[in-house]
């Protein structure tokens, strides 16, 4: 993983800077998807950088087996503060063979992809899920719309999160959508990066080609609505494994 993601997802500035995400529009994202794939009870689903573990624990709660890999050590021991039957929690570079197999589904959730330098490694970890899912098994990827987000980029601003004022400044560069931010807190200056490849549903397509992974659908928002590539918030791209 790139050295930025190792600080800064580990840094517990990046869940302050972040601490606004709406639970209920999470949870209202799940009940839709879930809805739509129609999992059976008891199907094992794997988060896959799952963060602090706000989706996989209401995944468990719907009576799933769930796994949740993230390399972040110190969201993985808060979401293991969470016990239930059937709930796990590993710190796992999701470059690397996947620690679960015959998965029903695999989750990848809130623009959890494209941080890497290479294409070898992004395509390494769609190999990883591919591998890890049973047959018939579904991946859904929850990434940012990217030519959206490049056409609304706002290049700075400033936000204060309980009282510490964190800088950000945004731009494109070598295919990557990158936020620079500084702030200070108790006299100390930190500063801190965040940089995803700005990966389109054409690029998806490309790196999923190589692999049994089958693009069924493509959403457009947590409401489920069709993807638009010039309106759409979100892409999420629903997929199965299929035999070649």
């Amino acid at each position: 993983m790139s050295s930025w993601a190792t600080s800064w997802f580990n840094s517990p500035y990046y869940h302050l800077l972040y601490q606004h995400r709406d639970e209920r529009e999470a949870r209202h994202f799940m009940t839709n998807l879930l809805r739509y794939i129609n999992l059976p009870e008891q199907s094992h689903i794997l988060d896959l950088a799952c963060g602090k573990g706000r989706h996989a624990v209401y995944l468990a709660e719907q009576n799933y087996r769930v796994t949740g890999i993230d390399l972040a050590s110190d969201s993985i021991a808060w979401a293991r503060r969470t016990v239930r039957k059937g709930l796990n929690f590993e710190v796992h570079d999701m470059r690397q063979p996947f620690p679960v197999r015959d998965l029903d589904a695999v989750f990848n959730l809130f623009t959890s992809f494209g941080y890497f330098e290479t294409e070898e490694e992004h395509q390494q970890t769609l190999k990883n899920v591919s591998d890890s899912l049973k047959l018939g098994g579904r991946v859904v990827i929850d990434f940012l719309n990217a030519e959206k987000v490049i056409q609304n980029l706002v290049a700075e601003d400033t936000k204060n999160v309980n009282g510490i004022v964190f800088h950000q400044r945004r731009y494109v560069r070598n295919g990557y959508i990158t936020k620079e931010i500084q702030f200070d807190d108790e006299g100390q200056r930190h500063s801190y990066q965040e940089k995803v490849r700005a990966f389109s549903l054409h690029c998806f397509r490309a790196l999923l080609k190589p692999l049994a992974l089958q693009i069924d659908t493509c959403f457009g928002d947590y409401d489920l609505n069709p993807f638009d590539e010039k309106e759409s918030s979100r892409l999420i791209i629903l997929a199965t494994k299929s035999r070649f």
